[in-house]
């Protein structure tokens, strides 16, 4: 059952999450919907993200797994600070 939710923010952020959402296909509702699912999820791994969250959040696998990702960040960590 839907019901309505009124919240008081920062008019630069509305608009902000307006744009995503927008650029997103999805209303503001729906974009902040996925959101709160996400953070209130018990059990992460049996509640699927929807793929603009995950988009947004940064969470999105990279092309690189296992061993050449953790290569290239041991390699990023040695130039940084070496």
């Amino acid at each position: 059952m839907a019901t309505k939710l009124t919240l008081r923010l920062d008019e630069t952020l509305i608009d902000k999450a307006k744009k995503i959402a927008r650029s997103k296909g999805v209303s503001l509702s729906r974009f902040v919907s996925d959101y709160f699912q996400s953070v209130t999820a018990k059990q992460k791994e049996k509640t699927p993200e929807s793929p603009i969250l995950s988009e947004i959040s940064g969470i999105l696998s990279s092309k690189k797994t296992g061993k050449s990702l953790t290569n290239s960040y041991k390699k990023h960590i040695k130039d940084k600070y070496l």
